[in-house]
């Protein structure tokens, strides 16, 4: 045996046509934060599923506080103190903080003869272990449906503790979080490693795991690769064990030449996140768009594209006027727009391949309302052609693809409508590195090779400035700034978003702008 609190052991795990655990292995100290990472398909999800209960091995062993154990179910391992905060949060929205910490377990007291439910100690019981948190200004009578999404994140983590987990799995925990809840996020793991609880958590970003993790592991391919503490090794290190080579140039930036101008916007205005907006995008030109969570740039690219129509200012496409009302006169004018939630507003996950692929374009490949199942083929078998989407055909089921190669089918299925402008909003959110390198090296040929005017947002400094050829800054709905490519620097591009300078005193402290310049310039790598 040895000093791990959890310890898997040659873990094999089949479903049909795929074999995503092969003989892997990894391990948790207790009171360590154990960083699990991988590409997309990398086998972390089916892993930490085992470990939760959701799933049972098909071989290998599961040990914990040194005795072997077996969970049939999420329950069982929910009573061996193994709690899971997965991406998609599972709270009732309906039901009270209170209610949501202490579900399935809620405090009884006998009254006329009955068991009931204690509801001043329920609410007493959440109130304490909030405090125990440090969570303040958390109302455990609210609905948490109201709740933003890291205070539904930290009712979730009270709840495990309910639970008196003693070990933690967060799954992707930043991804939809703002920067000051992630700084919050951080210091709630921090304070729950110095009391003895073991988390293991899994991200893409590597500037997390060397900001929080003891030990990291990391998966390929359903294999074990190995495990480095943290201290000894690097990035380069870990995203060369995560794609099995070396990526020598994450953002492939091809110069391009720049054509006339293909979206100018003039004063437009869509209250309260998009105010007096006026830019233009050429052909061939990457325009990056930057700015703070709730700057307004998702907004902004919603009304371009008839999501959220215009109430005042003039949108003009080649340089005529257009009405845009609604996202298929986007399309008629073509536009294109990849969203920031693909999952939701990008895809159709339980469909196929091929009928994601032709879902902007049916009228191409139907006839009398009928669809051509061979013209919706031929489109899904030159788009993952095109954009080397990693499939076993245009027949399979989209949510079986990895988080990379969803993306690479949203995209598709706005190339398949010849668009002059494409909107990409955070194109490499929830991705691996090597996916990102695809999707940034597919970008950069669009613009430079076939001339596509490309609008993209992105909350990766990094990103922004390594795709773009000029940078547009926004803050509180306005456009704040503007960047040439060769004169941008991360410092500059973040007091623009901020609104702070050196000078000012926002530079010292957790919460001022250095803290937040940290995370923007490492956040995603």
């Amino acid at each position: 045996m040895t000093d791990a609190l959890l310890e898997l052991r040659a873990i094999d795990k089949h479903f049909p046509g795929v074999h995503a655990l092969k003989d892997a292995q990894f391990d948790v100290r207790r009171g360590e934060v154990h960083a699990l990472i991988g590409e997309n398909g990398a086998g972390k999800s089916t892993l930490i599923k085992i470990v939760a209960g959701v799933y049972q091995p098909d071989r290998g062993e599961i040990w914990l506080d040194g005795g072997r154990v077996q969970f049939s179910n999420p329950r069982e391992s929910h009573s061996a103190g193994i709690a899971t905060i997965y991406q998609e949060l599972g709270l009732y929205p309906e039901l009270s903080v209170a209610e949501n910490i202490f579900m399935g377990h809620a405090p009884t007291a006998k009254r006329l003869g009955f068991e009931t439910i204690d509801w001043e100690a329920m609410e007493l019981g959440a109130e304490a272990l909030l405090a125990d948190l440090n969570i303040e200004n958390l109302d455990v009578g609210a609905k948490v449906g109201a709740l933003n999404v890291g205070n539904r994140q930290r009712v979730e983590i009270a709840k495990a503790l309910s639970l008196d987990a003693q070990i933690l799995i967060m799954d992707e925990p930043t991804a939809a979080l703002t920067e000051s809840d992630v700084e919050q996020l951080f210091s709630i793991v921090r304070l729950l490693r110095e009391r003895g609880v073991s988390i293991i958590y899994i991200s893409h970003r590597l500037n997390e795991v060397f900001e929080l993790a003891d030990r990291v592991t990391v998966l390929r391919d359903g294999e074990y690769i190995g495990t480095r503490a943290v201290p000894d090794t690097s990035e380069a290190e870990l995203i060369s064990m995560m794609v099995g080579r070396r990526i020598e140039n994450l953002f492939p930036k091809q110069a391009s030449a720049i054509g006339d101008v293909v979206l100018e916007l003039r004063n437009l205005n869509r209250p309260p996140l998009t105010r007096d907006i006026s830019f233009s995008v050429r052909a061939g030109e990457i325009v990056g768009l930057a700015g703070l969570v709730g700057s307004g740039r998702s907004e902004t690219a919603q009304v371009i594209f008839g999501v959220l129509p215009a109430e005042s200012g003039e949108i003009l496409l080649n340089g005529e006027s257009v009405k845009i009302t609604r996202p298929s006169e986007a399309v008629d004018y073509g536009i294109g727009y990849v969203p920031e939630d693909r999952g939701h507003q990008g895809l159709i996950r339980e469909m196929t391949i091929r009928e994601n692929t032709s879902m902007a374009v049916l009228e191409s490949v139907s006839k009398r309302s009928f669809i051509s199942r061979a013209k919706e083929r031929a489109l899904a078998n030159h788009s993952i052609r095109q954009l080397s989407i990693r499939a076993t055909g245009p027949d399979q089921i989209t949510n079986k693809l990895s988080g990379g190669n969803q993306q690479k089918v949203v995209v598709s299925k706005w190339l398949a409508s010849n668009p002059k402008l494409l909107i990409m909003d955070e194109p490499t959110r929830g991705i691996d590195v090597g996916a990102k390198a695809e999707i940034h090296r597919l970008m950069s040929r669009l613009a430079a090779e076939e001339g596509l005017a490309i609008l993209m947002i992105s909350s990766e400094l990094p990103e922004i400035l390594a795709m773009s050829d000029r940078i547009l800054v926004m803050r509180e709905g306005r456009l704040v700034g503007e960047f040439a490519r060769e004169e941008a620097t991360q410092e500059m591009i973040a007091h623009a978003m901020m609104g702070a300078s050196p000078a000012g005193g926002a530079w010292e402290g957790e919460g001022g702008l250095r803290s937040k310049l940290r995370q923007a310039a490492g956040a995603g790598l």
